[in-house]
């Protein structure tokens, strides 16, 4: 009979590659050696499982050991965690049983920065709210209010100036100018010569001399023409100044007439100004002859050219009609701006008659302008 086998040794660490571990009394307690700091989310390694044995022939009958087997050590890998090292059995001692010294110690996942945010909505959607110019604002209703009171005060000034004594604003020397009829010396009102510098045709100046002066008549059909008595007539016509000129040459004659009226400015504004000769129509002016003169021949037959205007600043009305002062015959008489136009060959345009009459008016309406200020600043100085 064969002697038995021993089993195959169980697989311990290597004496020689690491120092034994000094034997411990028997009895004492075993000190848990530190534990290694394990690296970072480190794998779990298992211990090594022990060698297998030896296979035996077949026919064998199993060997009764006469000791029990040394147990697998518990131990890990060298460098592993999770129990304590096991010093190698000496021969005749029984092995050490492993004893666990600490929990095994597992990789643990830390959540970063806590949960996962989802894309919740969790207010109102806001909506873009545009900006408010203030500054704007402010500007516009200032310039509206002050714009509204600017119109107010216009329209409170042209109340007060029109119903504030019952009468318009006058211009200056209005009221002055419905007195001159009788105050003015005649040469003021009627100089004894006037010049008129480019009073045409063209540039050429003219340049009249008084030959005759009627005295001042009330308002009738002898020293007004008809149409123009009409419209004065409501008025208040209070007094009519005439006097007769001829030009440079003595080739033609000119009657010239002041209306004096008591008329408001109001009333006076709506005759029309120059714009009175075409309201009139053929109203032509009456002429004063003069015996004796170059004007003794001026009658209703050689009226040829007249004009008739009515200042806005002044209460008066000025007329002139102009003819040929040898006594011929003029036909039907015409408005000055008619005899005036281009183009006409007759013998009023030639011969000037209507650049007579209109400038002769202009310069005797400046004249009076300048008497009835005069006398304005003579009556405040007092």
């Amino acid at each position: 009979m064969s002697a038995p086998r021993r089993p195959a040794a169980a697989h311990l660490p290597d004496p020689a590659a690491r120092p034994a571990t000094p034997p411990r009394p028997s009895g004492a307690p075993t000190a848990p050696p530190a534990p290694r700091a394990a690296a970072p989310h480190a794998p779990e390694v298992s211990p090594p499982r022990p060698a297998a044995p030896a296979a035996r022939p077949p026919g064998d009958a199993p060997p009764h050991p006469s000791a029990a087997p040394a147990a697998p050590s518990a131990a890990g890998p060298r460098g592993g965690f999770g129990a304590s090292r096991v010093p190698a059995a000496r021969s005749g001692e029984p092995a050490a049983a492993p004893v666990e010294t600490t929990t095994r110690l597992r990789p643990v996942r830390v959540p970063a920065y806590g949960p996962v945010e989802t894309p919740v909505e969790t207010t109102t959607r806001l909506r873009p709210i545009r900006e408010r110019r203030r500054g704007r604002g402010l500007a516009a209703g200032a310039c509206v209010v002050l714009g509204l009171g600017l119109i107010g005060g216009a329209l409170a000034g042209v109340w007060l100036a029109a119903s504030g004594a019952g009468s318009p604003a006058e211009p200056a020397g209005y009221a002055v100018a419905k007195e001159l009829w009788h105050n003015a010396p005649v040469d003021t009102l009627f100089p004894r010569t006037l010049t008129a510098p480019q009073a045409g045709p063209g540039p050429s100046a003219r340049t009249w001399t008084r030959v005759v002066v009627a005295p001042d008549a009330p308002c009738g059909p002898s020293s007004v023409a008809p149409r123009l008595l009409a419209a004065v007539h409501p008025l208040g016509c209070e007094r009519v100044l005439r006097a007769t000129y001829t030009d440079a040459t003595a080739s033609s004659v000119l009657t010239v007439g002041l209306v004096f009226t008591r008329a408001e400015a109001t009333a006076q504004r709506a005759l029309g100004g120059r714009g009175l000769a075409a309201r009139l129509g053929q109203d032509v002016p009456p002429a004063l002859s003069g015996a004796g003169t170059v004007a003794a021949g001026f009658g209703p037959a050689q009226r040829a050219a007249w004009w008739a205007t009515a200042p806005t600043d002044l209460p008066v009305v000025v007329t002139a009609v102009s003819g040929f002062a040898d006594g011929r015959a003029a036909g039907r008489a015409v408005p000055a701006d008619q005899a005036m136009k281009k183009g006409r060959t007759d013998a009023v345009a030639q011969s000037g008659l209507g650049h007579e009459a209109l400038g002769i008016a202009e310069r005797l309406e400046k004249q009076l302008r300048t008497t009835a200020l005069a006398a304005a600043k003579e009556e405040e100085e007092r």
